[in-house]
């Protein structure tokens, strides 16, 4: 349970005098409007609004989404309205309590009937990210005290989470929200899967733990050697949703996964990142097809690190991270990362949204039907993504499965179109080909041709394929 204190040792720490006497003048507002006010935890409701506060806080969110963090109940709960919120906050402090109270109204029934909902949020993430992020952080807390909550809502909460907000914090880049939000919803979902994957890495663990010690010990003795003035290594145990999910790919195996602990090395610039891979390739072989550069080729989300795996002494295969610490902050936090939403400017009223976002939006004017929008969601949001490369070497994320069809689609209708053969590693493949992360794919087209083969929706794997296909197949015959 965190207290106001415990915000406002982070505010002072990243905010100005006159940010934080508004938070502070929230906090008396809201303590106020929430007196007397219990949660079925028994905690007074106020700790609630601190710590969703402070989730946005330790995101060095901006201060109107910390201040609307504090009175996002306030509304809907309390005596007091929007309007004595806007008169006392201004403005854009109100209008993020009303689209973080609107998002709260979404009522979980099974995805199927979910869909209006669903659009709504959408709509609301497109027209202000920061509504989104602020019901990830009270998300964040609801899950923390889940127990308290009576077990039919507290499976439907769960659930929820899993399969939305979850989902929706890895598409913002937020992986430690993602994590967090698995981990605390996968025993109230999955008990049994939970129970099961606990067991099978309680051991494990330690024997990893020691051994990671190990590597460790080791690439700070060569760092001080080669005079590299590193800020932090630490080991990183994979969270255990994601551990489950991928012992499920590889045959509930523990000994196929090489990454059970990472070891992640945080470093002031990049031109130190390239020099301790070069310090840990030199002395541990890298297993082929395990290097991967997204500092030098980001992730669409702007995901940014070196991953190696490696042949150590010991033994055994060890998974290392290395990055500088603004995108360790990034890839903790994702697009609500201060510098990075300042400087891309995706925050606030009639910003840009990111790519796949405008994607669907788009999708939602052609797709009337809730079933195919779901469907859509399912597919093409939701599912664990892939990344290929163009060979411009421009990233693309795709779902697991993805065609060299469904790439020519998501990169543009004419292209889809004209496609008559590709290459994957220039190397021509057929058109259902599953394309694989790091692959590099080359489109053959010919402009004379303008219509798709029908036969290739059944090749396709993402509705934004099939769309196209269908709509240009449907033009033709008319």
């Amino acid at each position: 349970m965190k207290t106001f204190e415990d915000l406002k040792n982070i505010l002072v720490a990243n905010y100005s005098e006159k940010d934080i006497n508004l938070v502070i003048k929230a906090f008396h507002f809201a303590s106020e409007a929430h007196r007397g006010q219990k949660r079925r935890t028994g905690e007074d409701y106020i700790y609630h609004a601190i710590t969703t506060a402070y989730n946005l806080a330790k995101m060095k969110m901006d201060i109107a989404s910390i201040t609307a963090g504090l009175l996002h109940d306030v509304p809907e709960d309390t005596d007091f309205s929007y309007d004595d919120v806007k008169n006392n906050f201004g403005a854009e402090v109100a209008y993020l309590v009303k689209g973080v109270t609107k998002l709260g109204t979404l009522k979980y029934r099974g995805l199927e009937r979910y869909a209006e909902n669903l659009r709504k949020m959408f709509l609301a993430m497109s027209q202000d990210l920061r509504i989104i992020i602020i019901k990830l952080a009270d998300r964040l807390h609801n899950m923390e005290t889940l127990e308290g909550v009576r077990p039919e809502k507290r499976l439907r909460i769960a659930q929820e989470t899993l399969e939305i907000y979850a989902p929706l914090a890895n598409r913002l880049g937020m992986f430690r929200i993602k994590n967090l939000l698995e981990d605390l919803a996968f025993p109230y979902v999955y008990p049994d899967e939970y129970a099961w994957t606990m067991a099978q890495v309680k051991d494990r663990l330690k024997e990893e733990e020691k051994y990671i010690d190990k590597i460790k010990k080791f690439t700070q003795k060569e760092m001080v050697k080669s005079k590299i003035d590193y800020v932090q290594i630490k080991g990183r145990v994979k969270n255990l949703y994601s551990l489950y999910q991928k012992l499920l790919r590889k045959g509930k195996d523990l000994n196929k996964i090489y990454d059970l602990i990472a070891l992640r090395i945080i470093l002031r610039d990049i031109a130190d990142c390239y020099s301790v891979l070069g310090i840990i390739h030199k002395k541990w072989t890298p297993l082929k097809g395990r290097v991967k550069d997204y500092i030098a080729q980001p992730k669409p989300n702007g995901y940014q690190s070196i991953h190696t795996s490696v042949f150590t002494d010991f033994g055994k295969v060890a998974e290392i991270q290395i990055r500088t610490r603004e995108m360790d902050e990034a890839a903790e936090y994702g697009i609500a990362a201060h510098s990075k939403y300042k400087e891309v400017g995706l925050m606030g009223k009639k910003k840009n949204p990111p790519k796949w976002l405008r994607d669907l939006i788009d999708m939602q004017k052609t797709i009337t039907d809730n079933a195919e929008f779901i469907k859509h969601i399912k597919n093409d949001l939701f599912l664990n993504q892939i990344f290929v490369f163009t060979p411009k070497g421009d990233v693309i994320e795709l779902p697991e499965n993805a065609t060299p069809l469904d790439f020519a689609y998501y990169i543009h209708t004419d292209i889809g179109n004209q496609c008559v053969g590709a290459k994957v590693n220039d190397q021509i493949v057929s058109l259902d080909t599953r394309l694989k992360s790091g692959d590099v794919i080359e489109i053959m087209k010919d402009k004379k041709r303008k219509r798709p083969n029908p036969d290739w929706l059944k090749l396709v794997i993402t509705n934004l394929a099939k769309n196209k296909i269908k709509s240009q197949l449907k033009n033709d015959s008319q």
